[in-house]
């Protein structure tokens, strides 16, 4: 299946790339895949979605490819905070979460495309390209679903919210308890006070009528806030 864009093309010139990945791995072997092309140059690279905003901010990059699952600020916030404050740049998803509803979010956020981790290089490279020219840019598999999903049902979505009517400080706050930072940490990370954190964490609690920390920690994770804890197997 042809891969699926939609806008105006524009001049294209050299374009700069910011990588944002929790996995170091992942980000060089994405440094090496871009930077093989003459068109293409990364800038920058964030281990956490909050750095990914700041340098978004420093670098102004053309492009951004976004993981959803990064410690400190989520992909899905930092691309709300990116679209808000630089929109000159262009959020590429870049994620192992292929569910419909994760697209949609992304969207919304004010995304350009969405991309599964398991997309070919020639196809991530033609996404990237494809976004810096103004175009909207999905894996094909995502694509057909999109397409199927009828416009009732995306309504429906849309009027659940289903946590999206947290604020941006709620949002911060909540990733921060999920991963299971007390109170102290969470007001010096966020540069703001003990009482306050106190007040967005039960604001948090009374918009998702979810009470206790476990409940919390389950809808971050469902919701990939935050990724699912990975155990080790006990020896023996």
């Amino acid at each position: 299946m042809p891969w699926i864009s939609y806008g105006v093309s524009l001049n294209m010139e050299k374009i700069r790339l910011l990588l944002a990945d929790d996995h170091v791995v992942v980000r060089q072997g994405l440094r090496v895949l871009l930077e093989a092309e003459s068109d293409l140059i990364v800038v920058g690279e964030a281990e956490n979605g909050r750095q990914a905003v700041r340098l978004a901010v420093d670098l102004s990059p053309d492009i951004i490819l976004m993981d959803i699952a990064m410690p400190q600020l989520n992909g899905l916030e930092a691309t709300r905070q990116i679209a808000k404050g630089v929109p000159s740049t262009r959020v590429l998803v870049l994620s192992a979460y292929n569910e419909a509803e994760y697209v949609r979010q992304f969207i919304k956020a004010g995304a350009a495309g969405y991309l599964a981790k398991h997309t070919a290089a020639a196809d991530l490279i033609h996404a990237v390209r494809a976004a810096r020219d103004g175009k909207s840019c999905f894996s094909p598999s995502l694509s057909k679903g999109i397409r199927e999903q009828s416009a009732a049902t995306f309504a429906n979505f849309a009027s659940r919210e289903d946590g999206q009517n947290l604020t941006t400080r709620e949002t911060e706050v909540l990733q921060l308890i999920a991963e299971g930072a007390p109170n102290k940490q969470i007001a010096a990370e966020l540069f703001i006070s003990i009482k306050t954190v106190e007040k967005h964490r039960q604001q948090v609690m009374n918009k998702l009528n979810i009470h206790h920390i476990a409940g919390l920690t389950r809808f971050a994770i469902s919701r990939g806030v935050i990724e699912l804890p990975v155990m080790s197997a006990k020896s023996g």
